[in-house]
């Protein structure tokens, strides 16, 4: 962990339905004998101050992973940003040192070894950033500040839900990451690309 990143939480959104998966956890579909899951802690992990899941119902099925469970605050599930307000009301009393939280999602095995330290370069400017690749911007996986939590208890408050307009609410800059040989923001959100996966190999 570099030294920096003491202060950071890092959060794994994994409260989603899988409804593309066909029921159950994503996360914990094998990907070359592993739960996906295990992958994307290996990648976030050494990035972060301390590292947590995002999920709701039954936390007992993350226990392997040896990691704190954040369910969502919010009734219904409305996405992925309920699981980064509830990672930044969870810091203000577990970790109350923190000063940015680091989101990712749950479904991503391949995430840059570098992505706080480049979301951080860029948030420090505006309090926020995401990470784009392909042309396409991936507000799921970005870096904000705690200083944000009321804004988006806010615009949670107000309806909104998508991730993508909180992000341009919010002016978080835009970090553009190669997609060569292997897209970092690979998705395993179907069958077939958790069999895509099984293909791509990534330092």
């Amino acid at each position: 962990m570099e030294r920096e990143a003491a202060n950071v939480l890092g959060v794994i959104l994994a409260g989603g339905l899988s409804r593309r998966m066909g029921g159950g956890d994503k996360a914990l579909a094998t990907l070359a004998g592993r739960p996906v899951l295990a992958h994307v802690i290996d990648r976030l992990a050494p990035q972060v101050g301390r590292l947590a899941i995002n999920a709701n119902g039954d936390a007992g099925r993350w226990a392997a992973f040896g990691l704190p469970v954040i369910g969502d605050t919010m009734e219904g599930r409305p996405g992925p940003l309920a699981g980064l307000l509830a990672a930044m009301e969870w810091a203000s009393v577990n970790m109350p040192y923190a000063e940015w939280v680091a989101s990712a999602p749950c479904d991503s095995p391949f995430l840059p070894r570098d992505l706080v330290r480049r979301l951080r370069g860029a948030a420090r400017a505006g309090q926020a950033a995401i990470a784009a690749s392909a042309g396409r911007r991936h507000p799921v996986a970005g870096l904000f500040h705690m200083d944000l939590r009321p804004a988006l208890a806010g615009f949670l408050a107000d309806g909104g839900r998508r991730a993508g307009e909180w992000s341009e609410w919010i002016g978080a800059r835009v970090v553009e990451f190669g997609a060569a040989p292997v897209d970092p923001f690979f998705n395993v959100n179907t069958p077939e690309e958790l069999a895509a996966a099984e293909g791509l190999r990534v330092d």
